[in-house]
């Protein structure tokens, strides 16, 4: 599982990392606002531990911003903020739950798996854009009613596209969350950019209005119309 840490305090940072990792974790680290906001729409986490004070953007316009554009990733805040209507912000801004610092790790990996089992159980079985339907439990994809016949590799795009619909993903994000690749010494782009031309025929072509564009310099987008 994928968590994005977001904590200024270095050493506080260092721990949660060295922490979580020995539970099995995946993590990235930000320290600011900024780079949160982007990390949260253009990679894919299981949860997003988040505190408050940070420099820039504060950890709560950043809440606010992530569920404004739909973002269902469960969001843990972490903070030394205490009060009762400190926790009542937190969580009508967006927060799923509120952990006030000092906290015993325990109690965090708890809280983790509750958010991540919840998260997971509200997770919507089928994706959809326009008239192109997904069944994330069957993989039957299907435009308009008529079947669409996907490779492994082609319905993990289509899925990951459909998941960020509307943001540019890059070449290098599809790399690293659809083919895993992090350590190659020669990019992915022309398989990628294979793929996605073969993706695009089958789910485009016979079509009017089409859903995935290339975003020329950057990578693509799964949209309803030109982007």
């Amino acid at each position: 599982m994928k968590i994005l840490v977001v904590e200024d305090e270095q050493k506080v940072a260092d721990a949660l990392r060295e922490g979580l990792e020995a539970e099995k974790y995946e993590v990235i680290v930000e320290r600011t606002g900024e780079a949160a906001f982007f990390r949260v729409n253009t990679e894919t986490f299981d949860a997003v531990l988040l505190d408050l004070g940070l420099p820039g953007r504060d950890g709560l316009e950043i809440l606010r911003a992530v569920r404004a554009r739909g973002l269902k990733t469960p969001v843990l805040v972490l903070t030394a903020r205490d009060s009762l209507q400190d926790r009542v912000t937190g969580l009508d801004s967006g927060a799923d739950d509120y952990l006030v610092k000092p906290f015993a790790f325990a109690e965090l990996i708890a809280r983790i798996r509750a958010l991540v089992r919840r998260g997971r159980a509200a997770e919507a079985p089928r994706l959809s854009a326009g008239d192109l339907d997904v069944d994330l439990i069957t993989r039957n994809v299907t435009r308009g009613g008529t079947p669409i016949d996907l490779t492994v590799r082609e319905f993990e795009l289509l899925e990951y596209l459909l998941r960020h619909q509307g943001q540019v993903v890059p070449r290098e994000t599809l790399a690293r969350d659809v083919w895993k690749e992090t350590a190659r010494t020669t990019p992915l782009d022309n398989v990628i950019d294979v793929h996605i031309a073969r993706l695009r025929r089958k789910v485009d072509a016979d079509y009017p209005v089409k859903l995935i564009h290339t975003v020329r310099g950057v990578g693509f987008v799964l949209r309803e119309g030109e982007p």
